[in-house]
């Protein structure tokens, strides 16, 4: 009797705490990311590296097939509340820190109280009229199984990643101060001049720009507004020297491989990073943010649309590598370009 009445306690309490219609486990993203690895891995052998390959006595010239793939580096989470990240292992060993980090003496800084400078849109209460100007907070965090793809790669088939799994690299509350704010990304100009870095195609069909690279867009739907939230801490993340607190994807440690790593992610171009969204919809297929859908009736959004305002996605980026067979690479020859 006492222990039904302290499980129908916990329920109570559960039920009580603000929902994450999105959730998703770390199983369950490593489950959604291998039901998407034939469409979104796009494995292939692109090429051959000579190495040259001395002993005390005599050198050698040995042959390594050289191999392309996207691995998923990064789960990108686009959501609500602070410290609210839909994925619940992070939620509940990084949420406390971020709202610590948040509330701290970057919140003292920031003209508004820290916890009401997220989770609202702005507009009227009259239907006719969009409430568009969106704010929401943001993390990219090493994937589950970007770690693997290293010891995976002692076999040949994979290439290392850049990500360390679990790592935050970038998390909007701890960046509270430059996420919030316009400076200095307002210095930059594709924060004020039209048509640079967009997503989408500038005037007819634009998700928005990808600067400034703050958690506020405006746009009429959401998940369109989470989609640019997530290519922008993608844009943030893939560089180095960039004013946010972050941590910057660096070549990997390859040990037994010579990786060729993907460059920095750009808009619209799935030569440098596409994305599978996780959820509220769990996808199968990678694209690159910006379809036009202006002929669709239900439109890119349809389907896609969560009502706790949480969004997931998979970051996948193209790596290239060969085993190591000597001790100098002399040549490497790719007889594909390769990403395709």
């Amino acid at each position: 009797m006492k222990a039904s009445k302290a499980l129908a306690l916990l329920l109570a309490i559960y039920t009580s705490i603000p929902g994450h219609a999105a959730s998703i486990t770390t199983a369950e993203i490593t489950a959604q990311t291998t039901s998407a690895a034939l469409a979104c891995m796009r494995w292939m052998p692109v090429g051959v590296c000579f190495w040259l390959r001395c002993s005390l006595f005599e050198c050698s010239i040995e042959t390594a097939v050289k191999v392309g793939h996207y691995t998923p580096d990064l789960v990108v989470s686009v959501y609500n509340e602070l410290g609210g990240n839909p994925w619940s292992e992070i939620r509940a060993t990084l949420g406390l820190a971020q709202r610590t980090a948040a509330t701290g003496l970057l919140g003292t800084l920031l003209p508004v109280p820290i916890d009401s400078a997220g989770n609202r849109t702005e507009g009227t209460g009259d239907r006719r009229d969009h409430k568009n100007l969106i704010f929401r907070e943001t993390d990219a965090i090493g994937h589950p199984l970007s770690s693997l793809a290293g010891l995976v790669g002692e076999t040949g088939l994979a290439c290392a990643s850049q990500a360390t799994s679990f790592v935050p690299y970038f998390q909007s509350g701890v960046d509270a101060l430059a996420w919030r704010q316009e400076i200095p990304e307002i210095f930059y100009p594709a924060s004020w001049i039209p048509g640079l870095r967009e997503v989408g195609t500038w005037p007819l069909q634009t998700w928005g720009s990808v600067h400034p690279r703050t958690g506020w867009s405006t746009q009429a739907e959401e998940p369109k507004a989470a989609a640019l939230n997530a290519q922008r801490a993608g844009d943030i993340v893939t560089r180095t020297g960039q004013p946010h607190l972050y941590l910057p994807l660096t070549g990997p440690d390859a040990g037994g491989q010579r990786v060729w790593p993907p460059g920095p992610l750009v808009e619209a171009d799935p030569a440098t990073g596409v994305w599978q969204m996780l959820a509220p919809r769990p996808e199968t297929a990678c694209e690159a943010f910006g379809t036009n859908d202006l002929l669709d009736p239900t439109g890119w959004s349809g389907g896609r649309l969560d009502p706790g305002g949480d969004y997931v996605w998979n970051l996948w980026r193209p790596y290239q590598c060969c085993d190591r067979r000597g001790q100098a690479l002399l040549l490497d020859i790719n007889w594909i370009d390769y990403p395709p």
